[in-house]
């Protein structure tokens, strides 16, 4: 089962301006070929499908708590995706709807997705950079632990060129945190996979990291990552299981060359997070809706009423 924590794995400074057209960049770290939703959805059922858990145990657990962090993963894009629609916070829903007449979302029939604002409200959905829709073919489930293991490999290497890919062309803060966030834990899971690999076929593919060659230290938004040690870490995402990581993450083993130094460690729970930021209402796009105003009262009620 799942446990849900109210809060992003990464704080996302908020966005300087509405850029849709980079929100559509960002899609491609959520729906693309090797985004967060092709992650998820890979370790997700390939820890559903794990044949002889109990004699491969650190291997299942390393699928099994990897895949919880990719659910939060799929969070922090969607929310930066959001974000981005949406642009800079505000304190209040936008209010009243204003002469809905005068074509107050022109400008918006000129970005690459038009459907993130007709059809869902600025908000994310699992679609590419294109908005063609993520699908079940990106999901790789042998039976086999070290074709899986393989796959999930190349996986991360692919998904740390995507990023870094999305990263050059933004500008934007949250855009770019995402990114630099992301590259770091990208690293960390594709040397899980890799160090998984040398332990059961005794091949030492964690010389083939990093791949593709990225000096996370070149980039602004990886360093406080990297100071605080996440390249070094993985998480077991559960109080009390999967802790057989640290047979694979651990004994000794070594943050990859390039990254600041020091051993691997596994870390029980999760990491402590930042907030989730609230998108405004805009009454005119009828988002909650045109009239807010009595929601609004039903929701402070229901509020009062749930203390």
């Amino acid at each position: 089962m799942f446990m849900r924590v109210d809060k992003l794995q990464a704080e996302l400074p908020a966005p300087k301006r509405a850029d849709p057209n980079a929100a559509a960049a960002l899609q491609e770290l959520l729906g693309g070929k090797y985004g967060e939703m092709s992650t998820l959805g890979n370790y997700m059922f390939q820890s559903f499908n794990f044949r002889s858990k109990s004699k491969l145990r650190p291997f299942y657990s390393l699928v099994a708590s990897i895949t919880a962090e990719e659910l939060g993963h799929v969070e922090l894009v969607s929310n930066g995706v959001a974000m981005l629609n949406n642009g800079p916070d505000h304190d209040a829903d936008v209010g009243p709807g204003g002469d809905i007449s005068g074509a107050p979302f022109e400008v918006m029939k000129d970005i690459r997705s038009f459907a993130s604002f007709a059809s869902h409200g600025g908000g994310a959905v699992p679609v590419n950079s294109n908005s063609m829709s993520w699908n079940a073919d990106m999901v790789t489930t042998t039976g086999n632990v070290i074709f899986d293991l393989l796959h999930n490999f190349h996986l991360e290497c692919g998904a740390r060129l995507h990023k870094l890919r999305v990263y050059e062309t933004l500008s934007d803060p949250t855009g770019r945190e995402v990114c630099g966030y992301l590259l770091v834990r990208g690293s960390v899971h594709a040397h899980a996979y890799a160090l998984a690999l040398k332990q059961i076929t005794g091949v030492e593919l964690e010389k083939f990291l990093p791949t593709p060659n990225i000096p996370l230290g070149n980039i602004p938004e990886c360093q406080k990552y990297l100071q605080e040690g996440s390249h070094r870490r993985l998480y077991t995402w559960s109080p009390n299981d999967y802790k057989e990581i640290a047979g694979i993450w651990g004994n000794g083993e070594q943050a990859l060359p390039g990254d600041p130094p020091g051993e691997l460690t596994v870390v029980d729970g999760m990491p402590e997070g930042g907030k989730i930021h609230q998108l405004s209402g805009i009454p005119s796009a009828f988002s909650p809706d045109y009239a807010p105003e009595e929601m609004m009262e039903i929701a402070q009620k229901l509020y009062k009423a749930s203390r």
